[in-house]
């Protein structure tokens, strides 16, 4: 049976800790995850596994709401802008320590901004940096063809005494404190990161950083409430409670993360207690979850897309009506029928509908006409069948592509449908599918984005704000559009240039959005105090976990 080899692995390695079943100890969970996390230096990661592991180990200026996406204080207590907005100074929280006993304060955190800062050239690639590459936009020391100074969003960074700090910014942001939020920007031991050699290592031709140093796989240090006990790449990931932790203490001792990408081997292991949860259930198994009186179904709202991604490097992807012809020629409806257990919902533009921003008119329509998508590729100039190489990741179960290979599958037939001729391709997720996205390796591509705050910005600007290599273009319209909605603090105006923002990005077409979808994660139901949230892994913290009743 599917997964059983994974499943048998699981209940011995399960057996051998003394956490199988009903009588798991107290002060362990086991928690299945669809793939190893990529690396455990939250600034040089972006996929989801790494981020909800890192935010156990790290924390950042100011975290979000449990399950909500409102700012709340975190490692700052608060905060305020100055100076037309240029400028925000943090009052820190007294009294903390990194998980190596050194003090947090002023300095650690000008340490960490001006790391991200001073990246070494090999650390700038979209696959690494990519959330200061998509929030602060700019190194001060550039490799070719990145942004430097005059670009960034960053300008320095100040102790004021030992629990004040000013970071100044080039202009206003109005999503710049959210985005801070990330556990991208968590605050790392100063002392770890010269001990470990941070920076050091080298990026192979697919983006793939090998870091020579230990801190991003065997010694992450921050000031969380889990810290890292080991690491076995394939196997286990064990987290244990920082008795040193300034706030509430954890009350679950030990978190074992395991990587599962089989589906079906994860639902299994649930049912049978070798693991007491898992993230991204399958859609097609909600009704097995929920209707188990053994186990619950925790829901996240819909704040999820899945795309088709388009590189425009790769001719004649830089043609708009070749990517028109793929946007009539994905059978989208099909798709998100057969694949996502009736909760998805076609996508019409990049932004969910749940945020603000969200385009209720102008948006053009693509609906599924083959013969439209065929008469684009001749008024293209092009020979029919049209070659297009399109991949899609193995080892990996997302919520915008529960099954990728059938997903893939789907789209290919209806692309073969409507003048191409589809060239499969395929590769692990970790490391190399999504380095590879990442780094402008692909042509065509499954992928998605998962919120990591409550603000179009997270979609639009992180995605198409300025050139990144993910999508090879450059469309200095659409740039300065978004560039002018971020800047801009009055509520309604931004809405508006939002609005006009994700009309813009359908008519432009560096992707084709298929899918909105919530996703959701399944568990024992005597595990108590999970709150699933709209920003998913990146604000659900195992500290307020624990075991209730049988």
């Amino acid at each position: 049976m599917k997964g059983m080899k994974l499943l048998g692995l699981l209940c011995a390695a399960a057996t051998v800790l003394g956490v199988a079943g009903a009588g798991a100890a107290n002060n362990t969970v086991v928690w299945a995850i669809q793939s190893d996390p990529s690396l455990l230096d939250p600034s040089l990661v972006s996929d989801g596994p790494s981020l909800q592991v890192t935010d156990q180990i790290f924390e950042s200026l100011v975290g979000f709401k449990l399950g909500a996406t409102t700012v709340v204080p975190e490692l700052a207590t608060s905060w305020k802008p100055s100076g037309g907005g240029r400028a925000w100074t943090f009052s820190l929280r007294r009294g903390v320590k990194f998980q190596d006993g050194t003090a947090f304060n002023a300095r650690a955190v000008c340490v960490n901004y001006n790391r991200w800062y001073n990246f070494p050239a090999p650390l700038q690639t979209a696959s690494l940096s990519y959330y200061w590459n998509t929030v602060f936009l700019g190194f001060a020391h550039p490799a070719p063809g990145n942004p430097g100074p005059d670009k960034s969003l960053y300008r320095s960074c100040a102790a004021r005494g030992a629990y004040k700090v000013t970071i100044r910014l080039s202009r206003p942001s109005s999503s710049f404190l959210a985005a801070i939020g990330l556990p991208n920007f968590g605050i790392a031991s100063p002392a770890a990161l010269k001990k470990y050699q941070a920076n050091a290592g080298s990026v192979d031709s697919t983006g793939v950083f090998h870091p020579t140093g230990t801190f991003a796989t065997r010694n992450p240090v921050g000031t969380g409430p889990y810290k890292l006990k080991s690491w076995s790449v394939g196997n286990k990931l064990e987290l244990v409670r920082n008795a040193n932790y300034w706030g509430r203490k954890p009350r679950i001792q030990r978190l074992i993360v395991r990587p599962v990408s089989d589906n079906a081997a994860r639902l299994q292991a649930l049912q049978s207690g070798e693991i007491q949860g898992y993230e991204g259930v399958d859609p097609q198994d909600f009704g097995t979850v929920s209707g188990n009186s053994r186990l619950k179904l925790l829901r996240r709202p819909a704040f999820i897309v899945g795309y088709v991604g388009i590189n425009q490097a790769y001719p004649p992807m830089d043609k708009l009506a070749v990517r028109q012809a793929i946007a009539y020629g994905l059978d989208r409806g099909s798709v998100v029928n057969a694949f996502y257990g009736g909760l998805g919902k076609v996508a019409n533009q990049f932004d969910p509908p749940a945020l603000f921003g969200f385009a209720k008119k102008g948006v053009p329509k693509f609906s599924y006409n083959p013969e439209k998508a065929k008469s684009l590729l001749r008024s293209a100039g092009l020979t029919l069948p049209v070659k297009v190489d399109f991949w899609y990741p193995t080892n990996t179960s997302r919520p915008y592509m529960p099954d990728p290979k059938r997903n893939f599958e789907a789209f290919a037939a209806s692309l073969e449908k409507s003048g191409f001729n589809v060239v499969p391709h395929s590769a692990p997720w970790r490391p190399d599918y999504r380095a590879g996205v990442q780094a402008g390796k692909h042509q065509l591509f499954l992928f998605g984005w998962i919120a990591d705050f409550g603000d179009p910005a997270d979609f639009l600007n992180v995605h198409f704000g300025s050139y990144t290599p993910q999508f090879g273009f450059r469309n200095p319209k659409l740039f300065s559009l978004l560039t002018r909605a971020d800047r801009e603090p009055n509520r309604s105006k931004r809405i508006k240039l939002y609005q006009q923002a994700n009309v813009e990005v359908m008519k432009f077409l560096p992707v084709v959005p298929y899918v909105w979808v919530g996703s959701a994660l399944g568990a024992r139901s005597n595990v108590k105090g999970y709150v699933a949230g709209p920003l998913g892994p990146v604000n659900e913290p195992f500290a307020h976990v624990f075991y209730g009743g049988q």
